[in-house]
């Protein structure tokens, strides 16, 4: 038995919350977690936590009905409750870190843009305006930016000797500003009319040469950086460590000020694959994107297994014989089992459209291993008329809804061992490397 620690369970995840006690032999510490009738979060800790080692196991999910904001704001109060109580430690156990997947910037599915509307075609017309200028009077850009001239070419053609040709913008040493200078002590000789095109957006004097900015639509929008604020408000509410499981942007560990674990779910699925998969040194791993290349790799690598990639083709493209819907696949399926690994099932579209393309290549079954199973929207329609054979998740989420509508075509690995492991290993500050390697 662990002594003189405490883990406290949200309502995003019950089962996996006893779970986790079990295997560490301790009772989930008694609360009260409910909401006024006004929708406010209540949060009482009945059991004692002063100096005693706490973890706050709750999830990233919001399906089945529950809300995944509630359940955040949930997770925020009992933490910083724990932490008026005198909690030595308080770490956030997220096996599905919520709002990782969002991406920092929309693409655009037309692929980026080649030339600008009613230019010729084929013909570059990029400018430096697309961009705003850093407002600063007094301190113009260099010259010829705001009246279409190349500065490429520009640039080519200017001479920098000691810093007084003709076509200089270095800063002059009797300080009389950046303009191109060609008279003695580097003062200039050109007329203010002829320095009119020099000034840029930061002419405040003359606003008739400022050229109005307007963003291109799907290529430069300005969206809410969701993980960073979600690791502010852990950080503001008291968290001391948190312990996640297959981040979907590894880089979200780099917003904290806080220690962070991502575990991995690979253990899990390469023993499911070792036991589970008839002849499986004959299959194939695939990855249905370029993002888990990585992953899928390190899984056909260590098991000695081929790999294939589908390249999502962001561009319209011509449809053939190895494409499907702009997706193509980069290596050899045909008579052969397919091993789809990714780390996430969200609305099913990627992974559905994976085993299609795979099933048209000649595939003669096809399993999906994925570590988080959100199924959220119109997944479960999509994913039981797809041609994928097995779907296999870990309980990262709740899934026993998901079970009982897909039935046979669902198989649940259970994550609670690996995270009861690794607060017993973070309580007695030992490493927990070794369930990074654990086959």
């Amino acid at each position: 038995m662990v002594r003189n620690i405490v883990v406290l369970g949200g309502n995003s995840h019950p089962a996996l919350v006893d779970s986790v006690c079990n295997a560490l032999s301790l009772p989930p510490c008694n609360r009260i977690l409910t909401k006024f009738s006004s929708g406010e979060s209540r949060c009482e800790i009945q059991d004692s936590v002063r100096g005693k080692d706490v973890y706050i196991i709750q999830t990233g999910f919001g399906g089945n009905g529950s809300r995944l904001n509630d359940h955040f704001m949930d997770l925020c109060i009992m933490i910083s409750a724990c932490k008026t109580g005198s909690a030595r430690r308080v770490t956030a156990v997220l096996p599905l870190f919520p709002y990782s997947r969002q991406p920092d910037l929309p693409y655009n599915k037309a692929g980026a843009p080649l030339f600008k509307a009613g230019s010729e075609s084929g013909k570059k017309d990029y400018t430096f305006d697309s961009v705003p200028a850093t407002p600063a009077p007094g301190i113009p850009k260099s010259a010829g930016l705001t009246n279409g001239t190349d500065i490429t070419s520009r640039l080519l053609k200017t001479s920098l000797t000691n810093g007084n040709g003709a076509q200089s913008p270095v800063k002059q040493p009797n300080g009389d500003g950046y303009f191109p200078g060609n008279g003695v002590n580097g003062t200039s000789t050109t007329s203010p009319a002829t320095r009119a095109g020099a000034y840029t957006t930061h002419d405040y004097e003359n606003l008739s040469h400022i050229g109005a900015f307007q963003a291109k639509p799907g290529y430069k929008q300005w969206v809410a950086q969701a993980g960073t604020l979600v690791a502010n408000l852990l950080n503001c509410a008291g968290a001391d460590h948190v312990i996640t499981m297959d981040l979907h942007d590894p880089q979200v560990q780099g917003f904290f000020d806080v220690p962070v674990d991502n575990l991995y779910g690979r253990p899990l699925l390469k023993r499911y694959i070792q036991q589970h998969i008839p002849n499986y040194k004959d299959a194939v791993i695939i990855s249905p994107d370029a993002g888990g290349a990585k992953r899928a790799t390190a899984i056909a690598d260590s098991m000695g297994v081929d790999f294939a990639l589908i390249h999502k083709e962001r561009r319209p493209t011509k449809i053939t014989d190895r494409q499907n819907a702009s997706m193509m696949l980069v290596g050899d399926v045909r008579d052969r089992i397919c091993i789809l690994v990714d780390d996430l099932l969200d609305t099913g579209n990627t992974i559905t459209r994976a085993a299609k393309l795979c099933k048209k290549e000649g595939a003669t079954k096809i399993y999906a291993l994925l570590t988080h199973g959100v199924f959220s929207g119109d997944a479960i329609n999509r994913v039981q008329a797809s041609a994928i054979d097995k779907v296999v998740v870990t309980n990262s989420v709740p899934q026993d809804k998901h079970k009982a509508l897909l039935g046979s075509k669902l198989d649940v690995l259970d994550i609670s061992p690996i995270f009861a492991e690794a607060i017993r290993r973070v309580h007695h500050g030992e490493s927990i490397s070794v369930l990074f390697n654990h086959d």
